[in-house]
């Protein structure tokens, strides 16, 4: 097919989008179902809101109907994924695209479904020691790299002295969370070994639960009331880093915070002075990559070279990778990014007190 991992790189959903429609003959010449397997709705409204409402709209503009595809939503219980990819085989799919709630839950699915020919891709998250053929994501330890990298931006911006930082990580049990670990320690360690910034504390948030990492923050916080900067590895880990800072009456532009996935609040707490940036990731690129990758293999097609531009090491083997670009956002380019890019309704942004403060930075409601 003459698609190219670069069609995924640039433009709006309607661009993006547009790119499937030359992989309209094999989606009508392929055999089975494509099931996609979401995690959850607690560590981020993005698996309801833009996922998999981005796989529908990939699936019908490549000519399929809703008898051809599946979308289900583990709601955070591994047994439930299972028993969702177990069900989805028997009602005849033929790929697997699955978004893992843990390593060791994603690769038993998968070895079930290598054993019954079911072809199954990563998305979004690496399964170690899993079987998938193809991994369709983001660059995980960029998307640290950006934060750390956001976050000493705005110490200095915010004039923040003798920077305290407590980094507030995502689960353990998630590769991605690893990746992004490592990249923001790539950023952060230097400067705490040249005693510019002070690590107070790292903590890594089971299952991304945000209601647990309030309460973890809040008692490091109290612990050590110095913390005037946090390196959030999510936008609802920052938005709980923020609850507890706003309760403890902490003005806005006081302590920066950092967060990825550009949800709504997020992006109006960035507008608020509470959160400094978030790591846009325009979702809808990667449900259309791995929609395409998808229907290619229902079609018996191998996804070529030009689609492939990396490798990641899921420990029993090596998946080729569709790694796809990030966009670094705060105030001056919210306009020019995800409300350009419609991943965000200003209507919805500006409403109320963000109205002002929308006008203020050049976002049109």
């Amino acid at each position: 097919m003459g698609l190219k991992v670069t069609d995924f790189a640039v433009g709006g959903p309607e661009d993006v989008f547009s790119k499937l429609n030359q992989l309209k003959g094999l989606a009508a010449a392929g055999k089975g179902k494509i099931a996609v397997l979401l995690p959850d709705t607690r560590s981020s409204t993005r698996w309801m809101t833009a996922d998999a409402p981005g796989f529908e709209r990939a699936f019908k503009q490549m000519g399929l109907t809703p008898n051809d595809y599946i979308i289900a939503n583990a709601q955070g219980m591994p047994q439930t994924q299972r028993t969702q990819a177990e069900q989805a085989i028997t009602d005849g799919a033929s790929v697997l695209l699955i978004t893992n709630l843990d390593s060791g839950s994603g690769a038993a699915i998968q070895a079930d479904a290598n054993a019954k020919g079911v072809v199954v891709i990563d998305y979004d998250r690496l399964t170690l020691n899993g079987s998938a053929k193809f991994y369709v994501s983001f660059d995980n330890q960029n998307v640290g790299e950006r934060m750390a990298q956001g976050l000493v931006k705005c110490i200095a911006d915010w004039n923040v002295k003798a920077p305290q930082i407590y980094e507030l990580g995502g689960s353990p049990t998630d590769n991605n969370a690893t990746l992004v670990e490592a990249g923001y320690n790539s950023v952060l360690e230097p400067l705490y070994g040249d005693a510019a910034a002070t690590k107070i504390g790292a903590v890594r948030v089971p299952n991304w639960d945000n209601q647990a990492g309030l309460t973890m923050f809040q008692q490091a916080l109290q612990a050590n009331p110095q913390i005037n900067a946090v390196l959030s590895a999510s936008d609802g880990l920052a938005q709980s880093v923020i609850s507890v800072l706003k309760n403890a009456g902490v003005a806005p532009r006081t302590v920066p915070t950092t967060g990825q996935d550009a949800i709504l609040f997020s992006l109006q707490n960035i507008l608020a002075d509470y959160q400094c940036m978030t790591v846009y990731k325009p979702i809808y690129r990667e449900a259309a990559a791995a929609a395409a990758i998808a229907v290619m293999i229902r079609a018996g097609e191998t996804p070529g070279l030009n689609l492939i531009n990396g490798e990641y090491d899921a420990e029993t083997h090596k998946v080729p990778s569709i790694l796809l670009d990030l966009v670094t956002v705060d105030k001056t380019n919210m306009a020019a990014t995800v409300v350009a890019d419609k991943f965000v309704d200003p209507t919805d942004l500006c409403a109320g007190e963000f109205g002002k403060l929308c006008a203020e930075n050049g976002i049109k409601y």
